[in-house]
Order: structure tokens, then sequence, then C-alpha cells
């Protein structure tokens, strides 16, 4: 039944970007510069979860080292390296720049003197959820180094704008913005016909159960993917030669939570805390949540940073808020439920 797993991977890049032809232009236009050995400029990816920033990124710099043979890229998930020295170390580390650095004890300067004196191949570097990094400086730092390009990719501007120093938010601003809408359900649909013509064999899935994945998906392309990888995979290990659609009911459940639980996992120290007093309190104001927060944490962040990890929740589908921004409530979403804000 599946014939190349690899196509219905979430972190699967394709040959060919389905309906984001402007924004691979766009994007690839800011960073045409390093290919005549010039600085590029920084640009911001912004857009929902499911719209593609991480895949458009992947894409374009891809496409960029296969014209050029002395640009390199180097891909950073700041879900997992939310510190300056994570995020430095792995920098340097896929640069080959790490020998005699030792984790626990190599000061922070010693890493960005590493960075400043590189004299190798001009390198995109891809900050995924940038707004996710507790020092936001390591930006600032890359920002001044013209050896490197940087990609920050956010799903809300004002989010990151909100973590970094005023120092760096003008030049932010002035950055070359990408705008990524959510998918239209026509456009997810070619998005799956074109994984499942690489990755199923024919006659698995039928187009009409396509548009029911898309719609379920309700724009987001890693949960229609989620959907169809899980479909796919329970068939062929049932023993089926297609598709059903009881199967597809319940893959529909089984991606999301497993999205869930996968953004769970991911959250940082700081940001669980603050999830599990909205769990065991109950609906809960930013007041309230920021209260119990300091009670909780020895090195408390400041409010707006604790606002931002619930707006972050938020857009993952961990939490939901109702209300206006004076009395909103967050409450923890329970079950793998399509987001309301879709």
């Amino acid at each position: 039944m599946i014939r190349d797993a690899r196509v219905l991977r979430a972190g699967f890049v394709p040959r060919e970007v389905e309906h984001r032809d402007a924004e691979v232009n766009h994007l690839s236009s800011v960073l045409r510069p390093l290919t005549d050995g010039d600085p590029a400029d920084t640009a911001i990816v912004t857009g929902p979860s499911g719209a593609g920033k991480t895949c458009l990124s992947k894409f374009v710099t891809e496409r960029l080292r296969e014209e050029a043979l002395d640009v390199e890229a180097t891909y950073i998930n700041c879900w997992r390296n939310y510190t300056r020295f994570r995020t430095l170390y792995q920098i340097l580390d896929d640069i080959g720049r790490t020998i005699d650095i030792h984790r626990q004890s190599t000061p922070h300067d010693e890493l960005i003197d590493r960075l400043q004196q590189y004299d190798g191949n001009r390198t995109v570097v891809i900050l995924d959820e940038a707004d996710q990094l507790e020092d936001t400086s390591v930006i600032y730092d890359l920002h001044s180094m013209p050896q490197f390009a940087v990609i920050c990719i956010t799903n809300n501007e004002e989010d990151l704008f909100g973590q970094v120093d005023k120092r760096l938010v003008s030049r932010l601003r002035a950055s070359e913005h990408v705008r990524m809408d959510a998918y239209h359900d026509d456009q997810l649909f070619d998005i799956l016909s074109a994984r499942v013509k690489r990755g199923l064999e024919q006659g698995v899935v039928t187009d009409e159960q396509l548009y029911s994945i898309a719609d379920a998906a309700a724009g987001d392309a890693r949960l229609a993917i989620g959907i169809l990888r899980t479909a796919a995979r329970t068939a062929e290990r049932n023993g089926q030669d297609n598709i059903t659609e009881s199967l597809l009911s319940d893959a529909a459940h089984d991606a999301r939570t497993q999205l869930r639980q996968k953004s769970l996992e991911s959250l940082t120290p700081h940001q669980r805390v603050v999830y599990d007093l909205i769990e065991d309190h109950g609906p809960a104001g930013p007041s309230e949540i920021y209260d119990r927060y300091t009670e909780e944490v020895e090195d408390p962040r400041t409010k707006r940073t604790v606002r931002n990890y619930l707006s972050k929740m938020t857009q993952y589908n961990l939490l939901t808020a109702e209300g206006t921004s004076r009395d909103r409530q967050y409450t923890v979403i329970t079950e793998a439920t399509p987001s309301p804000t879709s």
C-alpha cells in the first residue's frame, strides 16, 4: 500500500511546493544576494500552524544550495533549542566549529567569537519558532554577522517582537516579511494528491476521501498529512487494500492526538508550569495564572513573556481562550479537537 513512506512524513520537503509560488519567489529574492557572495537581509516568515512555513523555508534554502556551491544552511528548532547556548552550539555544530566546546562550561562570548571568526561558506540560519527563544539576543548576534543570513519563523510576528530587545525591533520590522495564510480545502486537496501520487499505491484512497481529510484539517497541512499518514499506516498494518471511511474517522482523531502530544512534549519548562497550573486549577485569567506561576518557579519570566506563552499554547490548540482581553479566561483543551480559531 505504501510505496514511499518519506513523502508522508511531517518533515518531508517536496520538489515543488503547492500554492506558494509568490512566497517562494519572495523568499528566494531575499536570499538571492548570497549567490553573488553578498549579505542577505533577515527574513521573517509568519502564518498559522500548518501553513507550510518550515517547508517553504527549507525548500527555498535547498534550492539556493543547488544553485550555489558556496552557500550552506542550518535549521534550528527553537522549541528544543530555546536557550542562547543551545542555539549557538547547534549552529556551530552544523558548520563544524564545536571542537573543544564544553556544554556546561564554555562561556557564550566564546561561542559568539567563533561565529564571528567563521570565514567559510555563507550560511542561511533558519530559526523555526523563533519566538520560543528565551534569550532573543542570539538573533541580534546573527543579524550583525554578514556571513549569516537569518530566517525567523513564527506564527505571529508580534509575539516575536514582544520578546526581542528594543534595539532589534526596528531592524526586524524593516526586514523582509513573508506572510502566509492558512490553506483552503482545494489547496490541501492538491497537497494531499501530490503526496498520494508518490507515496501510495493507486486506488488506495479516493478524491472524495482526500477532500474529507482537507475539511477535517481546517487549513492545517501538518494535520492533513498526519491524517493521511495515520490512515495509510493502519490500513497497511491491517492488511487492507484501501482506506475505509471508519478508518479515516479514527485516523483524524489519532492524528490530532499525536500533534497535541508532540506540542505538549515541546513546551519549555516554564511553559509546562503554566500549562499544568491551568490544568490543575481550571479556567483562569492571565493575572491569576501569572501570580500562581511566580509562586511555582524560582526565576519567573515577565508578565509579557507569560502572555506570549498563553498565546503560543492557544495557537497550538493546547489551550482555549474565551472572553475579551480584559476578562479572558484560559482553559486546557482535554481532547484533540479542531481549534476554534482555525
